[in-house]
């Protein structure tokens, strides 16, 4: 997408006097970069703004015609709940620095003060485009297939007739309108809650003149109605919860006049805060602290439009937020409502086809999995090959009467697991199984707890982790008894024991009954089950104890063998590179002469091409049908290379505060494959990615010729995930 493709006419977002496309970040001249101080601020790009950039990338896949239409209504509603996210921790914990008047300026040298007013101008942009996708260009390539979503000045008279019999019979019976006086004052609003304030003219069945009101949305009805066939003129007409709501409001307050409806949401502070060192039980602490996120401190107003001023100020007085908090939607507040569609129609063509994962062949030739990796490690290329092979590991390892123990991490697993299954079929038949569930994953806390409580109940030791680190690591162990001897079966992933995400994720994961590599499993478990000092692992680089120095190791090894004048190559592929000491040995190792070549999905501190310091480093971005989640580190080490998957970002936060498990690849046709389809594909001349400027802007590389008329062929040859899919499966 170009970047005049989205462009964003003057609205009440926009701040006064400043226009929201001429902010530039931070960044002084090439000249002045001194390349002896790695510590000077304009070498690191601004996280969160890195982290907004992400997100107007999966925007732009809303605006890409290679990509079929009701998946790019997908990727905007992504951008949008990917903002919220944002909003609710990224946002919630600058101002939180704010609040408490924490001096901490971050590593490009913004102090939390000029980070939020940087947020402030780059959100304001990426929201007017949203809204500018929606309105002009994803409405209209709907409706030129047969798929509307009707505004009220379009509805016809006999719609009109249905849509206010169904607000009377499905609506307005949960509706319960508040009228705001003394005795009703403002309420509670729930985050993320879609909330009409209703401005209102007369004097209600008391003779008590009101003119305020608000009107709360519950959860329960649908944000998106589909009108009935026999009602519609296209094959498929919606209408938004909120038009009919707005329509027929009046309906809610007899005998007033409603002068004025304006949809409303806010934001809230998702972070949990715990202070683990004083609780006694980690689980109900975070009950009591779930049940108080949903009305935590507001971090913005999301508002309509052609709200007035005096409701803006009544709105934002009651949030306690600043004006420049407010943001204003040319359309539905809260666009994600939009996916509901995907669903609803019945259209293959405008998405994704479908394709079956692959299953090794020696795998499916083995009736015992434990009997396939005993013979061979196996690599796993999640969702191109099949999740399943895990998901059969961990059920026969629950029925077979020759294991022993199962020791497993889980993080994100999802409702009703197949493997939580397996786990508790494998504690009533007799195994010792020990589980790890990490309560502080966020956004599945709630999940976690109820998962934790259902092992729990069949006899599964449960532990809670570490604390202080959240267990982030993918481990499982199986302990087998073969021949008179115990044998260990271990699986390591970069994503999480989801059937979901492995289908929607791309992960890699090994499958292995390496003898030092299942000793250091079995080590980490100890570590996080008991008591104990450090152990020495042999082959894993764990967090908090050797990764990250690991790490900056092997990155000055290679910085060395470049000095001496050998082939020197450092690849890398992960969610975020934001750790300054990390950036900083990729600058040295760039001067003395190592080529470096980066994925970044996310957020990317680093500033690639400085001629000088970082002219070796080249940084991509892949984004597309499935999302970026493996982390992958190669290291050329003159020619005795080493590869390692790994569940870490190269982060603060991972590499310090979490427990993470990086682990080696040892064959070397598994290495080859997963440096071919994971660390060279992105850099091929003809692979489609967003390539990092050293601005910290984006240029999306190899764009489809709009007037190719093989489509097919045009997506196959330059979308990286469409030509692993042609690759592994012919598709």
């Amino acid at each position: 997408m170009q970047n005049e493709a989205i462009n964003t006419n003057t609205d009440r977002n926009m701040p006064k006097n400043k226009k929201v496309h001429d902010y530039q970040p931070l960044v002084t001249s090439p000249e002045s970069w001194r390349q002896q101080d790695l510590n000077e601020p304009s070498l690191f790009i601004n996280r969160e703004l890195s982290q907004i950039a992400f997100n107007r990338r999966v925007l732009e896949l809303a605006l890409d015609p290679s990509v079929p239409l009701l998946e790019r209504v997908k990727f905007l509603c992504i951008s949008c709940t990917n903002l919220d996210e944002f909003f609710e921790v990224r946002v919630a914990g600058v101002r939180q620095r704010i609040k408490l008047d924490v001096p901490l300026v971050s590593a490009d040298g913004l102090t939390p003060q000029a980070t939020l007013h940087h947020i402030r101008l780059e959100a304001v942009q990426l929201v007017n485009d949203q809204y500018q996708v929606f309105n002009d260009v994803l409405l209209d390539e709907l409706a030129r297939e047969d798929i509307c979503i009707l505004r009220r000045k379009d509805w016809s008279k006999k719609q009109r007739t249905w849509l206010h019999k169904h607000f009377e019979r499905e609506l307005m019976p949960v509706l319960s309108p508040l009228g705001l006086d003394p005795v009703h004052p403002f309420p509670r609003i729930l985050n993320k809650s879609l909330n009409f304030a209703v401005e209102l003219e007369g004097r209600d069945a008391f003779g008590r003149d009101t003119d305020m009101a608000l009107v709360r949305a519950p959860r329960s009805l649908p944000r998106i109605i589909r009108i009935p066939p026999s009602y519609a003129k296209a094959q498929y007409e919606f209408v938004f919860l909120s038009a009919i709501l707005h329509d027929f409001m009046d309906e809610l307050f007899p005998g007033m006049r409603v002068d004025g409806c304006y949809q409303f949401r806010v934001t809230r502070n998702s972070e949990l805060f715990v202070d683990e060192e004083e609780i006694e039980d980690l689980a109900r602490a975070l009950q009591g602290e779930l049940q108080e996120r949903a009305y935590a401190e507001a971090v913005r107003l999301e508002i309509i439009n052609d709200c007035p001023d005096n409701v803006e100020k009544f709105l934002v007085r009651k949030f306690d937020l600043d004006p420049t908090e407010v943001y204003h939607c040319d359309g539905p507040v809260n666009l994600n409502r939009l996916s509901e569609i995907f669903t609803l129609v019945d259209r293959p063509d405008l998405k994704y086809r479908q394709f079956s994962a692959h299953i090794p062949l020696a795998m499916r030739e083995e009736a015992s999995i434990f009997e396939a990796i005993r013979r061979r490690d196996y690599v796993l290329h999640h969702p191109y090959d099949s999740f399943r092979p895990v998901v059969e590991m961990l059920h026969q390892a629950s029925v077979d009467p020759d294991v022993l123990a199962i020791k497993q991490t889980l993080y994100r697993t999802g409702v009703d697991s197949v493997m939580v299954n397996s786990l508790i079929e494998a504690a009533r038949n007799g195994k010792d199984v020990t589980v790890v569930v990490e309560l502080r994953a966020r956004f599945d806390e709630q999940a976690n707890i109820t998962l934790a409580n259902r092992l729990q109940e069949a006899g599964v030791q449960v532990v809670y982790g570490i604390v202080g680190h959240k267990t982030h690591a993918k481990m499982l162990l199986i302990v087998r008894r073969e021949r008179g001897r115990l044998h260990r079966y271990v699986h390591l992933g970069t994503g999480n024991y989801h059937q979901g995400t492995a289908r929607a994720y791309t992960d890699w994961c090994l499958l292995t009954n390496h003898r030092g590599i299942a000793e250091d499993v079995h080590l980490i478990f100890q570590q996080l089950s008991g008591l104990g000092k450090v152990q020495k692992l042999s082959h894993i680089l764990q967090s908090p104890f050797t990764l990250h120095k690991s790490l900056l190791a092997k990155i000055q090894r290679e910085a060395e063998h470049a000095k001496a004048g050998k082939a020197a190559l450092i690849q890398a592929k992960m969610n975020a590179l934001t750790e300054p000491r990390i950036i900083r040995a990729l600058y040295r190792a760039s001067r003395a002469g190592v080529k470096i070549q980066l994925i970044i999905r996310g957020p990317c501190c680093l500033r690639p091409g400085i001629k000088g310091l970082s002219e070796n480093i080249e940084v991509r971005s892949i984004l597309g049908r499935f999302l970026e989640h493996s982390r992958l580190f190669y290291f050329l080490n003159d020619g005795d290379s080493e590869l390692y998957g790994s569940s870490a970002d190269w982060m603060e936060r991972n590499l310090f505060h979490r427990v993470e498990a990086s682990f080696p690849i040892l064959r070397s046709a598994d290495a080859q494959r997963i440096r071919e389809d994971s660390l060279e594909l992105p850099f091929h001349e003809d692979i489609q990615a967003w390539e990092l400027h050293r601005d910290g802007s984006y240029a999306k590389r190899g764009d489809c010729d709009s007037h190719s008329d093989d489509d097919d062929a045009k997506i196959g040859l330059l979308h990286a995930q469409e030509q692993l899919l042609r690759r592994h499966h012919g598709h």
